[in-house]
């Protein structure tokens, strides 16, 4: 390992947004490896408590934050929810649990999903902007930490039961959840098992969108024929089921010098890929033989591993984690050849007939440690963490050659209160190893054209090796004053460093997720990223408001682009050589249909806000709440461009009336249109979501059960987001009625 020392790092807070919740004040923020308080941390902050997430029932990661203020989701079907903070996702948010990086390869597909456990947790944490800079290198939009309690890091004074059920009506499922924890012999034991299984989930009528460039002109009354059933109100979304299986055993001692402790982590899941680009949707539309196969089943099976020993010795704290995952991506058909052998051969022509699957590997680990000093005057950490994964992508759709990443991470974080004011401030210095290769295919001298379409495997490969050494320096500081008994008023700037993500550096083939052949660029520069908030909170006589306005001026943004344009790709075309691309893909239908695009860089801005104003009623026969929230951040390019996929503006409303053991919730989230779109892409209608939620919890003898009955999308409406990159083919499901049971004894 070539890991070269890097020096200081860490996070600057700063506070912007006010959250309005009675337990927050005593709640400890666990998701930086500092394991700093939430006074140290600052906002913007949001806490979803565990019982708050499983009162909603299962979903993707994403569709849980999605009602957050400041985070939205990038969609693929029922179980990919990729989160989104302030218009920036991917490598710039980073997905934690217990304070570490989960390595999956949710990163290098739209439709890979967040290898998440969200069954009896703790908490989520969600950091939005700079103050991201605690947690993690490159993290310019935020951080998502699952806090757990597979680690105990107090001993459990009794015994506990956890019993979970629930059913959704949108996709016919069900899951159930089983939580142990207690303490024998001076250790504390925990375990818990999950096991969710849904359908395919329903959509309103006229949801999906057929578009004309998809199929063939020539053959309009063919396709007249062949689509009706297609293009008919099916009522669900084909390949839009899932199935999840995830286990958690934990072990630790807890003594006067500290605690240890061991996790064993397993998951393992199944779903369906609603759309796996224009290819496959044209599958079996020109041969009589695929009647059998029109609906073709894609899907994805996901396994990881994990093993995580963490403890605290005196000032020290120390972790350890072991990670293995794997993505494999595959076609129903591929198990019917000995079934339907002459039917292979047709299936030659479009390509699927040879296909194999496809998987995504990260194999991973990360140790580190923090040393707490701090002293009566101030709040003072240093931490050291380094990590290496290598991720590898074999079968056929292999777009990228395997990669490794070092990184090596020194930290520093201070906060001290100056009476008039607070200061909190950051700064780390990551070094970040990075090896690959691209492979480019050159056709044999003397070959002729008639065999290059007999032959496909007559061909040279040449492999260049490319090694990227990056120093990233990056630093926060957040200034907090009172400017009176109930207003607040918080300042931050970071200045913060990325690295280009693997994927950028070294993609070079058929993405069929995003519709495209995608080419990434080795000599791309570190990102920069200048974020500057300005933050009011204002509380008094069960009144609360806040106003948060940020800016985040960026350097060498990296992006992906079409090259529509001739003019535009010469330069695409020149590295993939476009005549031998063309004559290798054609017959597989990999590069027929898929647009060009390069990953390319030039300054950006984002910019926005965020606003929440609400009021608790205190009624004599409970407490009711209400507010409004609305969030807004735009994307634009140094060259005018506005940056795809961007979040439109939403306004969220909310009601809550809690009494006695009863809690009834409803929200209305008013989703505007989204029309700053870049170049070639298609502006996306606005949408309304309603929500409701309504818990019982039941005292039985001492031990307690939890009701949730809740129903989303009660209008049934037809929604698009505009972030997904199918938001045409896949839209967000329909009308949902579900009911969750959680019994503790």
């Amino acid at each position: 390992m070539k890991n070269k020392i890097l020096f200081l790092a860490l996070l600057g807070v700063f506070s912007a947004n006010f959250i309005h919740s009675d337990e927050v004040e005593e709640v400890v923020v666990q998701a930086s490896i500092l394991n700093v308080t939430q006074d140290e941390i600052g906002d913007p902050l949001h806490i979803l408590s565990g019982t708050d997430i499983s009162d909603l029932g299962t979903s993707s990661l994403g569709e849980t934050l999605d009602s957050l203020l400041g985070v939205t989701t990038s969609d693929y079907g029922s179980a990919v929810g990729q989160p989104i903070i302030r218009g920036l996702s991917g490598s710039r948010v980073k997905i934690l649990t217990n304070g570490l990086v989960n390595r999956d390869v949710a990163g290098i597909g739209a439709d890979h999903k967040n290898e998440v456990d969200l069954n009896d947790i703790q908490q989520i944490e969600v950091v939005r902007g700079p103050s991201s800079l605690l947690y993690a290198n490159g993290a310019t939009g935020g951080i998502v930490n699952i806090v757990d309690n597979t680690i105990a890091t107090s001993d459990i004074d009794e015994r506990l039961f956890k019993l979970g059920f629930e059913t959704q009506s949108v996709n016919s499922g069900d899951g159930q959840s089983f939580s142990v924890a207690d303490n024998l012999g001076g250790l504390n034991l925990y375990f818990s098992y999950s096991d969710s299984s849904f359908g395919n989930y329903d959509i309103p009528s006229g949801a999906v969108l057929h578009e004309e460039e998809e199929h063939h002109d020539e053959d309009e009354e063919h396709e007249d024929d062949e689509h009706d059933e297609h293009d008919e109100d099916m009522g669900y979304l084909d390949n839009s089921d899932s199935a999840q299986e995830a286990t958690r055993f934990g072990v630790s001692k807890v003594a006067d010098w500290g605690y240890v402790g061991l996790a064993v982590s397993s998951s393992e899941s199944i779903f369906g890929v609603p759309y796996h680009g224009e290819g496959h949707e044209e599958h079996g539309d020109e041969e009589e033989g695929h009647d059998e196969h029109e609906e073709e089943r894609i899907f994805s099976n996901t396994e990881s591993d994990k093993v995580n020993i963490r403890g605290q010795v005196g000032l020290v704290d120390f972790f350890f984690q072991d990670s293995e995952y794997s993505h494999t991506e595959q076609h129903a058909e591929e198990e019917h050849g000995d079934e339907h052998g002459d039917e292979d051969g047709d299936h030659d022509d479009h390509g699927h007939g040879e296909e194999g699957p496809t998987t995504f590997s990260n194999d991973s680990s990360e140790f580190g440690f923090i040393v707490d000093l701090s002293n009566d005057l101030m709040t003072q950490k240093v931490s050291l963490n380094s990590s290496e994964e290598t991720v590898k992508i074999f079968g056929d759709e292999a777009f990228m050659n395997p990669a490794d990443r070092e990184e090596l991470t020194i930290g520093y974080f201070a906060k001290r209160d100056f009476d008039m004011f607070e200061v909190s401030f950051g700064v780390r210095y990551d070094q970040i190893d990075t090896s690959g290769s691209l492979t480019e295919h050159h056709e044999e001298e003397g070959h002729d054209e008639e065999d290059h379409d007999e032959d496909h495997e007559e061909h040279e490969e040449e492999t260049t090796n490319y090694s990227f050494d990056s120093s990233n320096l990056s630093f926060a500081l957040d200034l907090s004053r009172s400017l009176s008994e109930n207003l607040n008023l918080n300042l931050g700037y970071s200045n913060v460093e990325r690295a280009p993500s693997v994927i950028e550096l070294f993609m070079n083939g058929p993405h069929l997720a995003t519709g495209r052949f995608e080419t990434g660029d080795v000599n791309l520069r570190t990102e920069t990223s200048s974020n500057f908030d300005i933050g009011l909170s204002y509380e008094a006589d069960n009144n609360y408001a806040s106003l948060t306005i940020f800016r985040n001026d960026v350097d060498n943004y990296i992006y992906l682009m079409d090259m529509h344009d001739e003019d535009d790709h010469d330069d695409h075309m020149e590295a993939m050589d476009e005549d031998d691309h063309d004559e290798d893909h054609d017959d597989h239908g990999h590069a027929e249909g898929l647009i060009p695009a390069n990953y390319m860089q030039q300054n950006a801005e984002l910019n926005g806000y965020e606003l929440q104003i609400g009021r608790v009623f205190n009624l004599d026969s409970g407490d009711l709440e209400v507010s409004f929230s609305r969030d807004v951040v735009n994307g634009e390019l140094a060259d005018g461009m506005n940056i795809p996929r961007m979040s439109p503006a939403r306004n969220i409303y909310s009601l809550e009336y809690a009494v006695n053991d009863y809690l009834f919730d409803l929200s209305f989230k008013d989703v505007e249109d989204q029309k700053d779109v870049a170049e070639e892409e298609s502006p996306t209608m606005g949408y309304q979501m309603l929500d409701t939620k309504v818990v019982k919890t039941f005292d039985l003898n001492g031990n307690s059960l939890r009701v949730s009955v809740f129903a989303n999308n009660l209008l049934d409406e037809v929604a698009r987001n505009h972030s997904s990159w199918v938001k045409n083919q896949v839209p967000l499901p329909g009308r949902n009625y579900g009911i969750r049971f959680n019994l503790t004894f």
